[in-house]
């Protein structure tokens, strides 16, 4: 009976679960409807990191280089997407806990605007300094001739990026994370039919490299927002964006910009320490970055499925303190912690003993390998606690306490990682694997700390 029970909630949370008050079921019951959908919802995202560097790492270690390296600076988009949709998820789902249908669908229309207004501001001087940035970021001659056009591609399509974020924080925030993760698959399987036509070329489609991983890489992106839009103006959504004026509403958007601002700044934080990292990296050659890209991408398909649960624990924060259920609040949050942190230890092990298999899958260079076995072992010790620290961050966010996790995300990332990496690959002469042993180190120090504060529940007063 009770294997049938769950049967059905899996069924229920894929087929969509809309309709449902999260903060008056089981807290169990609303993890798993929740989480499912988003854990698949961030497999999705990680499924385009890892389909193009499959198909990049066939052209060669500078086409790799050219992805790590790009993605790098990316990372500061993927950065303010995050935070945009922290205060988006924030707003919406406290309104939601709140009964205020209006409410919540006039913050998604001021979070699409926001995301619209952000992406046009960004896209310009991404093209126009695309050769800079790879030079700044210490690329070879090679990789600046090579992957320019690539690196113009993705800055040039960061609207579709935001719009892509931005929406689904709007899904997930109104508890209706299934619409969520039907645009990302759609964008994905797009993704990888695009990629290897685009990139090897197919009859009268010339090939185009890794451009082409860009260029499919947008489209896919492109038409995951279609769907979106689709969905937001569907009559019958719990949030629907249909018979709305398309005007900006200053003390809306305000609230989304005001809590969205610390998050934004709170995934800067570590954006800039991974530039930092890679750029440390890039002394050591293409080599390492390679290995280190590769490694990165197989971590990301790891962790992002975890921060599903993670948005789960967020959304469940949000609503039950609309709820005024405070105490089910944090209840949802450490039971998120504790289901998560035993995913990320099974994937450690699975990692730890599998670690040449999967570099290998990507790559045949000898050196290229010897570099990616180490970066995925290496990391990897840190996931017992970041389990935790993920969720634990998240739920902040949720609550609206975006500050709290920002000053940690400062010294743990730029007093601690950023400093470490250097000592230990350049004066203790660890080469990369000190870079990697940075990671590990700073991400449990994050964990323990906000496992600390979270206990103290000052996030349980914070007022959105």
């Amino acid at each position: 009976m009770r294997s049938k029970r769950f049967t059905d909630i899996i069924v229920q949370a894929l087929r969509g679960a809309e309709d449902l008050d999260f903060t008056s079921m089981g807290v169990r019951r609303a993890i798993v409807l929740l989480s499912i959908p988003m854990v698949l919802e961030m497999a999705g995202e990680a499924l385009f990191a890892v389909v193009d560097v499959f198909f990049v790492s066939r052209i060669g270690v500078d086409a790799v280089a050219t992805v790590g390296l790009t993605e790098s600076v990316m990372t500061l988009i993927y950065s303010l997407a995050w935070g945009m949709g922290m205060g988006i998820t924030a707003v919406v789902a406290r309104r939601t806990g709140e009964k205020d249908a209006a409410g919540a669908s006039r913050a998604a229309l001021q979070g699409v605007m926001l995301a619209i207004l952000l992406g046009a501001l960004i896209a310009v001087p991404g093209v126009a300094f695309a050769p800079d940035i790879l030079r700044l970021m210490g690329a070879s001659a090679a990789v600046q001739a090579e992957g320019s056009a690539y690196t113009a591609i993705m800055f040039g399509s960061n609207v579709v990026i935001l719009l892509l974020f931005g929406i689904n924080a709007i899904f997930r925030g109104a508890g209706n994370a299934i619409m969520a993760l039907w645009s990302l698959w759609l964008a994905n399987i797009i993704n990888c039919i695009l990629d290897p036509i685009l990139i090897f070329g197919l009859g009268p489609i010339p090939a185009m490299g890794v451009t082409g991983a860009a260029v499919a890489t947008a489209i896919g992106r492109g038409c995951g927002v279609l769907l979106q839009f689709y969905y937001l103006f569907r009559v019958g959504e719990k949030v629907s964006l249909r018979g709305a004026p398309w005007r900006l509403d200053l003390a809306v958007m305000w609230n989304i910009v005001r809590v969205s601002f610390w998050g934004t700044v709170q995934f800067v934080i570590p954006s800039g320490s991974w530039m930092f990292l890679v750029r440390i990296i890039s002394t050591f050659g293409s080599s390492a970055v390679a290995g280190y890209t590769i490694a990165v991408r197989i971590i990301i398909f790891s962790l992002l499925p975890a921060w599903g649960m993670a948005n789960a624990a967020s959304t469940l924060v949000g609503q039950n303190l609309g709820a005024k259920q405070p105490d089910r609040a944090a209840r949802s949050a450490w039971l998120c912690g504790h289901y998560n942190m035993a995913f990320m230890v099974l994937v450690a092990i699975l990692f730890w003993a599998f670690a040449p298999q999967l570099i290998g899958f990507f790559t045949d260079d000898a050196e290229v390998a010897r570099y990616g076995v180490d970066a995925l072992r290496i990391v990897c010790l840190g996931y017992f606690f970041y389990g935790y620290g993920m969720v634990l961050a998240q739920a902040f966010n949720g609550a609206g306490d975006t500050l709290t996790p920002t000053w940690m995300n400062v010294i743990c990332f730029w007093m601690i990682e950023i400093p470490l990496a250097w000592f230990l690959s350049r004066f203790l002469g660890w080469g990369p694997d000190g870079v990697f042993a940075s990671i590990a180190i700073s991400e449990s120090l994050l964990a323990l700390l906000s496992g600390y504060l979270f206990h103290l529940g000052r996030w349980k007063m914070v007022k959105v």
